[in-house]
């Protein structure tokens, strides 16, 4: 099983070193306190790091460590992936800078998957530098989807917002096809479990949005709501689960009608992510729902235009790394209730108490 909760090991990967993910790492551990929260470990290279240390006048210090058996509790370690230099030209599209960022996300996903850390949070990654001939993935979801066991979801979080997808990096042309009942059924499921899992929400309430403006108008724009989506979410609840709609997007955040459900599914990347960005910028998190790992990351890309020139703001890594720490509570205390369930005696004897 995993550490305690109070030595929790987070593994970061480090992003692309011209973006402003290694900015915000450092940023986030400038507070002493985060490392009372948890132990954790950057996988790169301390060189790149101390550069970029220097260059926002960073006070933050951290250990290079070889191994992750060298990790020190209330330190930020290090995990020295390579010895070579890298070059960082802050706000550079550099497919070598790329390469490093791969390499430490999949040193990062192996220790996942070999129990050697607890969470993972990435920084954030270029997708048109990071192609390969060994990582073809448009992102880190489809990539930790493939490693690790369950069915992955992209699900935007924060304090008052929940935004999952049913299609996530796919052109606009394609989405239509790709909406299908079992699709449907298997996201609003992954949701549903993730919501009571990983955010303790007893018997979740969630929504879908239509595909088409007016979520088809019945049928004027577009058949899919009335074909696909509106038949899968009556089966759906006829099963006992609390999902209603579809729900036109445009009215539906409009009229914030989205505060009286604990997570909405939109069909597509923009229809879920241009809404939640606008309500909840710089404290949005990216979590991957669905795995038997935790993996969050900002809500942000590289940033390039602000790389390099202490710009960043690292509120969001932080709210990933908390998000990343609650679930883990959250997964470990749910594992324990279901494996020392009350005694039928002391149920009786605890609801006893309150019956007056």
């Amino acid at each position: 099983m995993s550490h305690k909760e109070e030595n929790v090991r987070v593994g970061i990967s480090i992003g692309d070193l011209n973006g402003i993910g290694p900015e915000v790492i450092l940023k986030c551990f400038e507070d002493n306190r985060m490392l009372e929260l948890c132990t954790p470990v950057i996988f790169g290279n301390s060189k790149p790091l101390s550069y970029i240390k220097k260059n926002i006048n960073s006070n933050v210090n951290f250990q290079g460590i070889d191994s992750l058996d060298q990790m020190i509790t209330g330190k930020l370690n290090v995990l020295n992936l390579w010895k070579e230099n890298v070059n960082i030209n802050f706000g550079e599209n550099d497919p070598v800078v790329g390469s490093y960022a791969i390499k430490s996300f999949i040193a990062a996903t192996e220790a996942l998957k070999n129990d050697e850390i607890d969470i993972l949070v990435t920084a954030p990654i270029n997708k048109y530098n990071t192609q390969s001939e060994e990582f073809k993935h448009p992102g880190h979801t489809n990539y930790l989807n493939e490693q690790l066991e369950g069915n992955a979801l992209m699900l935007l979080v924060s304090d008052d917002l929940k935004v999952g997808l049913l299609t996530d990096h796919l052109p606009l042309k394609d989405i239509a096809q790709a909406i299908t009942p079992q699709r449907i059924e298997e996201k609003v499921k992954t949701i549903r479990e993730a919501l009571m899992n990983d955010f303790n929400i007893f018997n979740p309430r969630i929504a879908v949005l239509g595909l088409n403006p007016h979520a088809g108008d019945d049928g004027i724009i577009g058949t899919e709501e009335q074909e696909i989506i509106k038949p899968t979410i009556t089966k759906l609840a006829e099963e006992g689960i609390l999902v209603s709609g579809p729900f036109p997007a445009d009215g539906f955040f409009g009229s914030q009608l989205y505060n009286s459900f604990d997570a909405v599914i939109a069909c597509y990347h923009d229809q879920g992510l241009a809404p939640f960005k606008a309500l909840s910028f710089s404290k949005g998190v990216n979590y991957t729902a669905g795995l038997n790992k935790i993996r969050t990351s900002p809500d942000h890309g590289t940033a390039y235009d602000i790389a390099g020139k202490n710009l960043a703001d690292p509120t969001s890594f932080r709210e990933a790394l908390y998000l990343a720490l609650d679930v883990f509570r959250n997964r470990n205390r749910n594992i324990e209730a279901k494996s020392n369930p009350l005694m039928p005696q002391e149920k009786e004897n605890s609801t006893k108490k309150f019956d007056n």
